[in-house]
């Protein structure tokens, strides 16, 4: 009886009673499904066990298995012991680490599992069936649900082209293993059910434990939630997460977590303050262990009632990465990639106790007081340090001192001023060389001295006489002095304060929506002015304009013009009030003032005349940016000092709000804006109570990168009728007319009532063209679904927009802060990035904030696992300085050298993670192992120890001296791209490696194993390699002996290059040679290197190195085609191609917004929205799919034809000659790996029997080989080619006269024919006799033994090379056809099996057509002729207008194949008749049609 039958006879009397035990629905289906397995396995196990094994324990299995591993018997350990057990059932799994938060908080390596007998794995055998998955059978969507329409000018998938790799097929309902003794089909149902019960991915069970069930639920914790000190709470809501991002009160906080974060004491900038005190901290909610855990433990124990499932783990083998029911087996990148790559898939079964905790935060983190202070000193730029209390007491000492004996001196009065004047400059210059118009006016009081000459200062001296006098002067003097220091203390951060701080809560407050004053202030003077500018600008004004979002809210205000002043210090003095036509309640609550400093340069010496000539330029010097409402909402008020930025171009679309005190010689602006007895705050207004909403099918398409005036005008009236379209939010908001507090209600409402915008959709309102706090709160919420792994995807554009945050505090800061406390992973590659941006100038002062803000939330485990990997960093970064600065001959002994440190650091840390990635836990380093590549950087190659013993050592690659973030991000739009396709169920086969930057100029990238460069694979058959087509075919044939091994490697070739092609074209990836891309030996291709993109291509001179739209060359359609002549094949290349470019123009908004977000990063190649519209020009949104389809086949033509890319690999080529080393050997292009005499025994004789003709007509010599002490005697087949190429080998070993002379390559008369082969079988006998025969060096060298060496190709004579596949015999042709508006639309796509003319040439064919009846023939449309193939591609589009819907069922296409000849006459290849009556209007018909027999030729 089977499982099923058994379930089916139980399911209404065993399990309807635990109905009443309060079971829920789900959990009884989870029941069922768990007996019917269990049911199923004791029966197995019961068939295959003998008596005696009830007894006693079964006998141990010494081998792995080579059968279903199912069946596996192995001894009963006890339950305390972690059980590595292998998998019977892979595709149950519902949840696996994809983002890896349990790495993740207990994947800590300290403390390792215990070892256990016979360690098995879990899914090791390669004969195991690939798991399928399809895309909504994940726990979370990572790209949004693929469209249900297909590309109609493409086949449908699976029909004409096998996806056998596919992960991600549409068709299947849930994933499934295959197994020759199981059937797992009623587990599956029933599995499908209980997922369709789940509400969404981060669905919990809402019920607690309860008896009765047949799997114990445990109730700890998950691994990835570290123990904290949380007040208990209803079970009901313990699984819910808190998705707004509203601010947490202060008495909620509390009582919800019961400690403090932060001591914000010593803290005086208030906006960080208030920061620090509502950092967010929430926990993650519970989850359950997966039902793949208990199939595990089934084969593994006999007896689990005493056992809970949650008491176990699963652990990739050599990544501390465990597995949790978030996601699916198959939806882990790790799997995803071993079954791309047919690498075992390795896991270790574990207990969760024995798994390290070292990273979690713990209770002590909760109890111990923490400052952000602490962590920011420790960071590598730190804040810059004030002056201290301590110096400013001293110098306020000596003024004292100095006005005391002004006061008192009746004599020398002028020389008591002169010493005043000294202390009163000492105090300003400490004081950031501020001189405010107070102490000017003091001592304007005071008669002239050298120090200070002017402006007005006192003539009379006589005055001073008076000891009144004197005091006045002292008392304001000393009035000035002090408002002075107030002011340093309220703008720096400085460690003390004049008087106790005392804020007056009582302070009436007026709401800024009903002030009707203009915005004004005064502009006072600009201090610190340097002395080259004095002699070298003139007539200096300042420029002040209103902005919010980067759009202007009036025209800009200026200053007039001033020169330089000397006071104390050098200054440029306005006083002047600058007013704005704008009033207060029309200002937006983000509204920014910005301030531009301009002066004009001077010319330079010369006579009057020329100066007179010369044009004075006008050049901006600084700028500073300021909110006019502070981060509580009230407008600026009191005295500000502003540091300049100063102006550099190329400095990103972002600009900082907050001045300029990181640089010590910064200019300071002083402005003073009006002072009152009220704060004039901004306070949210509430949603408008009625938003119109109306039906409205379409809006017509508008451009993304910008709107006009008219547009936006367009828009905004209109947006009643858009809400249905959620996608459309961002451009409705960007077409507002203004966000002043009177319109903010009807925002607002339309933002309530608008559909809930998708995660991905959300992005494009964090741009910096949305300030509004409000909206971005919004934004943030609707992203709060987004599972791990997708915000990893998007984590850089995240932390980018924090510039675009208007105060420090914000949603998007507290939703990354609380999804980094969640998740390690996050955690992690969070510190890198925001480490990485402190490096930018503007924004570092926020980015150091941030950054302490995550190190105070992660607790001491994580923050001590950060300064390890900072310190393994540093080191290397010294260790590739010192690579790079030595010789060539040096360098590998001074890397050894260096790297010695690297056991220092081991030896006091156990242990460490790379950056990379954090479930890489490394122990030691290989040093042997390491070395360096001979490029410009000298990236080093270095090989860590795995800490993980069931792990292989982990090779990476550091760069010092390149910016690796141009080449994450290029990395990460790729990998995006991928996980669209495969969602769309197209899997591209891309190689996806990890690459990430440490600091500027340095970072860490992942090894791809068994590849190489096609510069290596090329120059195997000569420096002139490039310029040939069967370089890339051979080397694959090389590793791939196999019929079936090659044409499993063609086909990742063919998915994988046209992945490439799609990728890089897209991007505009320029500097493409034949270094920058790679090949691995199972035949997938990628690109490395991408400090080129967004076309800007590499200059040669004037001239673009870059000339094709991408590399497609001549080699690459050999390997496709399976020879020199086009097959069937390249028709699936160009659908490839075509399809998966559709596929990205469908998501063209969601690209150009992650672009978008990076516009401020500091890359130079993206700077400014030129940069955004090549990749919008690339993608073309505006065309239809059959426009774009014939476009990219365009581009693959050009792509292909281009000479410029197989030149510009060639003299790559000559360009790394330099860089050969003299200890790399030459290898033969054919031959997979290096044999020697030692290994194969000696060779006695050899000599060549017979010649054999090849599949490519052309012929092969077979050489008898024996060896000494060998009885048997190997025949090889090797071509003239061949011998050639070793001779040209060993003429690059050997010196001329060592070797004997070859035969010559050039032949009078047909080279292929038979007679010639026997001419060249004689002279190659007498070659090989003299060869074997030359000195020991040469006889016995591993070429020659490597050459003589049996290939599998020689067991099967006649097959050295392949024919292409040939089509049916009288040809076929592919169109899609359609109709629409009158119009019937015919795209002429492919033509296969078309049979070459009379003389044996291949025909230059081309498509006409006649839409009959047509007696007068006006009907006729034509192609373009293809040229020598018999198998063209065109995708060309041939339109016939004014046909009548009736008319279609009477219409038939009359399709013509001829071939385009000499003085017209044209052969006609083949012929068909199309009836139309089987096309449906509007829908596409794409199909192959049979031709006909040609029957005659045609005169034109």
């Amino acid at each position: 009886m089977s499982a099923a039958q058994t379930q089916k006879e139980g399911s209404e009397g065993g399990w309807g009673c635990l109905e009443a035990l309060g079971l829920s629905q789900k959990e009884l289906v989870l029941a069922e499904a768990l007996q019917m397995e269990y049911d199923a396995l004791s029966r197995l196990r019961q068939d295959k066990t003998t008596a005696s094994s009830q007894t006693g324990p079964r006998p141990t299995s010494q081998n792995r298995s080579k059968t279903p591993v199912a069946s596996i018997e192995r001894p009963r350990p006890t339950p305390s012991q972690p059980v590595p057990a292998p998998l019977a059932g892979g595709a149950l799994l519902r949840g696996l680490s994809g983002s890896d938060p349990s790495l993740n908080q207990p994947g800590g390596s300290r403390a390792p599992p215990p070892p256990v007998k016979e360690p098995l794995y879990i899914l090791d055998s390669p004969e195991l069936t690939k798991i399928h998955d399809s895309p909504g059978s994940g726990s979370g969507n990572p790209l949004p649900p693929p469209s249900s329409s297909e590309n109609p000018f493409l086949p449908p998938r699976g029909s004409t082209m096998p996806r056998d790799v596919n992960l991600f097929t549409p068709d299947v309902d849930q994933p499934k293993v295959t197994s020759t003794e199981l059937n797992y089909d009623n587990i599956n149902e029933s599995l499908s059910r209980l997922n369709e019960s789940r509400q969404g991915p981060r669905g919990r069970r809402a019920n607690g434990d309860q008896s009765g069930k047949p799997v114990a639920r445990s109730k700890t914790l998950p691994p990835q939630v570290p123990p904290r000190t949380y007040v208990p709470v209803p079970k009901s809501n313990k699984n819910q997460r808190r998705v707004s991002a509203d601010p947490v009160s202060l008495s909620s906080r509390m009582n919800g977590f019961g400690y403090e974060l932060f001591q914000v004491s010593e803290e005086r900038d208030e906006e960080v303050a208030a920061f620090l005190s509502r950092c967010p901290v929430c926990p993650s909610g519970s989850s359950t262990v997966d039902l793949l855990i208990y199939q595990t433990l089934c084969y593994a124990q006999d007896d689990l009632d005493h056992l809970d499932v949650d008491d176990y783990l699963l652990k990739v083998c050599g990544h501390d990465e465990f597995l949790h029911n978030s996601q699916t087996l198959a939806g882990l990148e790790f799997v995803l990639q071993c079954l791309k790559f047919d690498w075992d898939i390795r896991l270790f079964l574990t207990k969760r106790s024995a798994i390290s905790t070292e990273l979690a935060r713990t209770k002590e983190d909760d109890e111990t007081a923490s400052t952000m202070n602490h962590s920011i000193l420790l960071q590598e730029r730190p804040i810059k340090q004030t002056v201290t209390r301590e110096a400013l007491t001293l110098l306020l000492d000596t003024f004292h001192n100095e006005a005391e004996s002004f006061l008192l001196s009746e004599v020398e009065l002028s020389l008591h001023v002169e010493r005043l004047v000294q202390s009163v400059k000492a105090l300003c210059s400490s004081l950031a060389a501020v001189e405010t118009p107070d102490v000017t006016s003091a001592l304007s009081q005071l008669p002239a001295c050298p120090c200070r000459l002017q402006p007005k200062v006192l003539k009379d001296a006589s005055v001073l006489a008076v000891r009144e006098n004197r005091e006045k002067v002292v008392e304001k003097l000393t009035a000035a002095i002090l408002d002075l220091v107030e002011l340093y203390c309220s703008t720096f951060n400085a460690n003390f304060h004049t008087t106790p701080q005392s804020h007056c809560c009582t302070a009436p407050v007026q709401e800024a929506g009903v002030v009707t004053n203009v915005l004004s202030f005064n502009v006072y003077a600009a201090h610190r002015i340097p002395i080259t500018w004095a002699a070298s600008y003139e007539g200096f004004f300042l420029s002040c304009s209103l902005t919010h979002g980067g759009a202007e809210l009036c025209a800009p205000q200026h200053t007039s013009k001033q020169s330089v002043s000397k006071y104390l210090f050098h200054l440029v003095v306005w006083d002047q009030r600058v007013c704005f036509p704008v009033q207060i309640n029309q200002l937006p609550r983000e509204s920014q003032l910005t301030v531009t400093l301009y002066a004009s340069a001077l010319p330079p010496p010369g006579g009057a005349e020329e100066k007179g000539k010369q044009r004075r330029s006008i050049e901006a010097l600084g700028w500073v940016t300021m909110p006019l409402f502070n981060f509580r909402h009230v407008l600026t008020c009191g005295r500000k000092l502003l540091g300049l930025w100063p102006s550099t171009p190329g400095s990103g679309n972002a600009r900082s709000s907050s001045p300029n005190f990181s640089q010590p010689d910064s200019v300071i602006l002083q402005v003073d804006f009006p002072t009152s007895s009220f704060e004039v705050r901004f306070s949210t207004p509430p949603p408008a109570d009625f938003c119109p909403q109306y039906d409205f099918s379409r809006l017509d398409t508008i451009s993304q990168i910008q709107l006009t005036s008219d547009d936006k005008r367009l828009l905004w009236e209109k947006k009643a009728f858009c809400q249905a379209e959620a996608a459309a939010l961002p451009l409705v908001l960007s077409s507002a007319p203004c966000w002043q507090w009177a319109c903010l209600p009807d925002i607002y409402a339309l933002l309530r009532q608008w559909a809930c915008l998708g995660h991905l959709d959300a992005l494009g309102l964090l741009h910096a063209s949305f300030p509004d706090q409000e909206l971005r709160r919004t934004a943030v919420q609707w992203m709060d679904s987004i599972s791990d792994p997708e915000l990893l995807d998007f984590l850089p554009q995240l932390v980018q927009a924090l510039k675009y945050e208007c105060y420090l505090d914000s949603s998007l800061v507290r939703f990354l802060l609380r999804r980094a406390i969640g998740d390690v992973r996050i955690a992690h590659y969070l510190f890198w990035l925001l480490k990485d941006n402190l490096q930018d100038s503007q924004f570092s002062a926020r980015y150091q904030h941030l950054l302490a803000a995550l190190l105070c939330c992660v607790g001491r485990g994580l923050r001590e696992e950060f300064d390890r990997q900072c310190w393994l960093v540093s080191i290397l970064a010294v260790v590739a300085q010192k690579v790079r600065d030595a010789t060539l001959s040096n360098r590998q002994c001074v890397l050894r050298e260096g790297l010695e440190e690297m056991k220092q650091f081991f030896s006091v840390n156990s242990s460490c993670r790379l950056p990379l990635n954090p479930a890489l836990l490394v122990r030691g380093i290989n040093i042997q192992s390491c070395s360096f590549f001979n490029s410009n950087a000298v990236p080093l190659k270095l090989s860590f120890q795995n800490l993980d013993p069931l792990g292989e050592n982990i090779n990476v690659i550091f760069k010092s001296g390149d910016d690796l973030r141009q080449d994450m991000l290029t990395l990460q739009i790729i990998r995006i791209m991928n996980k669209i396709w495969i969602q769309e169920g197209l899997d591209m086969r891309m190689v996806i490696f990890k690459c990430f930057s440490t600091g500027r100029g340095r970072g860490m990238v992942e090894m791809i194993p068994q590849a190489d460069t096609l510069r290596k694979i090329q120059v195997e058959h000569g420096v002139t390699g490039s310029f040939k087509d069967r370089p890339l075919a051979d080397w694959l044939q090389k590793h791939n002996p196999t019929d079936e091994q090659y044409d499993k490697a063609v086909e990742n070739f063919i998915y994988s290059c046209a992945g490439c092609c799609v990728a890089t074209y897209i991007l505009g990836i320029c500097d493409r040679h034949n270094d920058n891309i790679m090949l691995k030996t199972s035949g997938h291709m990628f690109h490395i290197d991408f400090g080129k993109f967004l076309g800007h291509a590499q200059m040669f001179g004037n001239i673009k190195r870059d000339r094709a739209p991408f590399v497609f060359t001549s080699d690459m359609a050999y390997v496709i085609n399976g020879g020199d002549k086009p097959s069937s094949r390249f028709h699936d290349f160009v659908d490839l191609c075509c399809e998966a470019y559709n596929l990205i123009r469908k998501h063209a908004h969601l690209f150009l917004n992650l672009l978008g977000l990076m516009l401020s990063c500091g890359i130079p190649e993206l700077s400014d929205l030129e940069d955004l519209k090549y990749v919008y020009d690339a993608l073309r949104p505006h065309e239809s799919e059959a426009d774009a389809t014939m476009y990219f086949t365009r581009l693959i033509e050009s792509s292909l034809g281009s000479v410029a890319t197989k030149l510009n690999f060639f003299i790559h080529n000559l360009a790394q000659m330099k860089f050969a080393s003299s200890e790399e050997r030459p290898t033969l292009s054919f031959a997979p790996r290096v044999h020697t005499a030692k290994s194969d025994g000696l060779i006695r004789n050899l000599y060549i029997c017979r010649h054999i003709r090849t599949a490519s007509k052309g012929y092969a010599f077979v050489v008898k080989v024996e060896r000494e002490n060998q009885q048997e005697v190997l025949l090889v087949q090797r071509t003239f080619e061949e011998f050639h190429e070793l001779h040209s080998k060993l003429r690059l070993i050997f010196p001329s006269s060592k070797l004997p002379n070859f035969p010559s390559r050039f032949v009078i008369g047909r080279s292929r024919g038979e007679a010639t082969a026997d001419r060249r079988k004689d002279e190659l006998n007498g070659y090989v006799w003299h060869l074997i025969h030359a000195a020991p060096e040469v006889a016995q060298c591993d070429l020659v033994y490597t050459f003589f060496h049996p290939l599998p190709r020689d067991e099967r004579p006649g097959t050295i090379s392949w024919s292409p596949v040939s089509g049916k015999e009288l040809g076929e042709v592919k169109l899609s056809i359609s109709y629409k508006n009158d119009k019937l639309f015919i795209m002429v796509m492919h033509i296969r099996g078309l049979q070459p003319l009379q003389d044996g040439t291949d025909p230059d064919p081309y498509v006409k057509l006649y839409l009959l009846p047509d007696p007068q023939k006006t009907s006729k449309r034509k192609t373009k002729a293809a040229r020598r193939t018999c198998n063209p591609t065109y995708n060309e589009m041939l339109v016939y207008e004014r046909i009548p819907r009736g008319d279609l069922n009477q219409r038939v296409i009359h399709l013509r194949v001829l071939g385009d000849g000499a003085f017209w006459e044209n052969t006609l290849l083949g012929e068909t008749f199309i009836p139309l009556k089987r096309l449906i209007p509007g829908q596409h018909w794409v199909d192959w049609h049979q031709l006909g027999t040609a029957r005659k030729h045609e005169r034109l």
